[in-house]
């Protein structure tokens, strides 16, 4: 998908930038919002395709320095949109969470001990890291919250 060759978008009273999407003074949020809406068109993903395509547009509105409100909301949106795909046609076996969980640590460089008071004592700690209990659902959401990743990541 991407930015189309057109510079300019206009509208009733008001023009855009189509290169940086910067919104003017005094212009409508709800109209620039539409004219996002337009320009990536984001719909329910079906195939590998429409999830690669959805994950480059967010990640340009991701890696975007001044972000507004309406790109906010269509990135939430977004994210949402390749979650629920993945979800669905690349369920995690039930094991893979551990595995998660360890690649996580691995990657932000947590030791044991620093899981200690997010997710339990430390024996609840070297259980789940040593693959002995699983991690349930409290833990997920906690573990999500401290990794900024969704908990389902990791049930």
């Amino acid at each position: 998908m991407g930015f189309t060759v057109v510079n300019k978008i206009h509208t009733a009273k008001t023009e855009y930038d189509k290169k940086t999407l910067k919104m003017p003074p005094n212009s409508n949020n709800a109209e620039f919002y539409a004219i996002l809406l337009s320009k990536y068109r984001p719909k329910v993903i079906e195939t590998e395709a429409e999830n690669k395509a959805a994950i480059s547009i967010a990640e340009e509105l991701e890696h975007k320095r001044l972000r507004t409100p309406e790109e906010d909301v269509l990135l939430e949106l977004l994210v949402t949109l390749i979650e629920k795909f993945e979800e669905e046609y690349y369920p995690l076996p039930k094991h893979e969470s551990h595995s998660m969980l360890l690649h996580l640590m691995e990657a932000q460089n947590i030791k044991e001990e620093d899981l200690v008071g997010i997710i339990g004592s430390h024996g609840d700690v070297s259980e789940i890291v040593n693959g002995k209990r699983n991690i349930g659902k409290e833990q997920a959401k906690a573990l999500g919250e401290f990794f900024h990743v969704s908990p389902e990541l990791l049930t």
